[in-house]
């Protein structure tokens, strides 16, 4: 798993990708430690993720460290190597669909309803089939470019979202309710703001939530007419000069 995460690092990719192409290469699953080449996914993809949570930043500096010092007790790298090195940054994706505003709120009206129930909380709407049928709807509408007919769609979308959500929370505040769980009850708390933001926000706004499960991420412009704009994190890698050695990497939230 060690290895995955530095594979991570110095070829910028997703981990979909990053397992995908582990799959396919030799010398990256050398690399990993095996004898033999084999034609499989190294692990799920969400399990890198959970890894590198483990593991802290202080686990990764020292991930780091130690391939360091590995390449340069094997003779891979000389230290002289290391004075000179290229600084530059890149924006790192993130695994997320494509920010639509009908398809954000359908999301977080299922998210809300979801945690609610964990919680014990029984709705009197929960909009389920309602949501469906607008979602289908707002999708012929955007795919058709029928724009006025598409807002006609999302606004019932931002009401039907408003009433869950104030439902849960006058729920919540009663003085009958009891969660069974602390984390179940954070959850929910964190579920109720995501999704407030997703109802109030505008098309021109600014620090927009573009997924509800990584709110961190934002979106940069990339001047491509094929890919305007990429939604991730920036991130600075720094390489030795001569033998592109990894040496550090950090990611910088927003859009510095």
């Amino acid at each position: 798993m060690a290895s995955l995460v530095y594979l991570k690092n110095c070829f910028n990719l997703s981990d979909e990708d990053l397992c995908a192409r582990w799959s396919e290469n030799v010398l990256w699953q050398f690399f990993s430690g095996l004898d033999y080449y084999e034609h499989r996914l190294p692990c799920d993809p969400t399990q890198i993720g959970r890894f590198r949570r483990a593991l802290g930043e202080d686990g990764l500096e020292q991930l780091l460290k130690a391939t360091i010092d590995t390449a340069v007790a094997i003779k891979a790298v000389k230290p002289a190597e290391l004075e000179r090195v290229i600084v530059d940054t890149t924006v790192q994706e993130k695994a997320i669909a494509h920010p639509v505003d009908s398809r954000l709120r359908e999301i977080a009206r299922h998210k809300g309803i979801s945690a609610a129930r964990r919680a014990g909380i029984q709705l009197k709407q929960t909009f389920a089939k309602e949501g469906k049928e607008l979602r289908r709807r707002a999708g012929g509408y955007a795919h058709a470019k029928q724009f006025r007919r598409l807002k006609k769609v999302v606004k019932p979308q931002r009401t039907t979202l408003g009433i869950v959500i104030r439902e849960v929370r006058r729920k919540l505040e009663a003085p009958a309710f009891a969660a069974l769980d602390a984390k179940v009850l954070s959850d929910l708390t964190m579920w109720l703001e995501r999704a407030e933001r997703i109802r109030i926000q505008q098309t021109k706004d600014k620090n927009k939530l573009y997924a509800l499960h990584a709110p961190r991420w934002s979106a940069s412009t990339r001047c491509k007419a094929r890919k305007p704009y990429e939604f991730g994190g920036k991130a600075a890698i720094v390489v030795s000069h001569k033998a592109s050695l990894m040496m550090g990497a950090r990611t910088f939230p927003g859009n510095p």
